[in-house]
């Protein structure tokens, strides 16, 4: 996992955004709030984190070009290094074809790609667990901190 802090008064980086998809309306400014506020609460060094959102067909393609998967899925990771963090691919539609609240879906599959670049894994069993615990612990306290994509 990522162990570099931040330097103290060093809390500048940069959150990226992309958004190449229709299906779920995305606020640039509440996704930049809320992976800054992630950044710095869990006091991780980085100078950019990039973000971006797809459409199913684009998450399609990623899938099976680097996993040799053409399903769908919820987001994919490319952790780089301690400069740029890494990139996360969200795709909005699975949060839409999940159900209930695509929004918090959406919120969750971005602390979901976070967590992966910081070196959280979700193969095996024990790994899973602990990166269950700690999404949970990032979704409160967005919510206690009233971070959100939209009211959720």
């Amino acid at each position: 996992m990522v162990n570099a802090k931040r330097k103290a008064g060093k809390t500048a980086f940069k959150v990226t955004v992309f958004n190449r998809q229709k299906d779920l309306k995305i606020s640039s400014a509440a996704v930049k709030k809320l992976v800054r506020a992630l950044i710095e609460k869990m006091d991780v060094a980085c100078e950019e984190i990039i973000v971006h959102f797809v459409s199913q067909k684009k998450i399609c393609a990623l899938h099976a070009q680097f996993f040799n998967d053409p399903s769908p899925t919820d987001c994919i990771t490319f952790p780089m290094d301690k400069k740029l963090l890494g990139e996360i691919f969200v795709c909005p539609k699975a949060a839409i074809d999940y159900g209930t609240e695509p929004y918090l879906e959406t919120t969750l599959y971005i602390v979901h790609g976070l967590l992966h670049l910081l070196g959280y894994d979700d193969i095996d069993p024990k790994d899973r667990q602990k990166m269950r615990k700690k999404e949970k612990w990032c979704l409160n306290f967005l919510n206690e901190n009233q971070i959100k994509l939209d009211i959720w």
